[in-house]
């Protein structure tokens, strides 16, 4: 059993950056989605202050919260769809 631990707080040591950067990455990641989907929404609205779809606010607030996993996805679609090029995700 100790032998066990032995080995699991190292990799727990290694383990936790690895995540955190992965957290501060999407997190980064879902702010340039969030702001080329604010950019396209302003040019397709004729740079007027119109919100874009329900699904598309509610995928930025999502980000915003920190819920990147949820957001990132529907805004993907909703740039790709317009075909306009997603941000490079690192």
């Amino acid at each position: 059993m100790i032998a066990n631990l032995k080995w699991l707080i190292p990799a727990v040591a290694v383990g936790l950056p690895l995540t955190a950067s992965a957290q501060v990455s999407d997190a980064t990641y879902c702010r340039r989605l969030t702001a080329r989907y604010e950019a396209f929404v302003e040019n397709m609205n004729g740079h007027s202050v119109q919100p874009g779809s329900v699904e598309g606010q509610v995928a930025m607030e999502q980000c915003k919260a920190g819920n990147t996993a949820a957001g990132i996805p529907v805004l993907e679609r909703k740039l790709q769809d317009a075909k306009i090029s997603l941000p490079s995700h690192n």
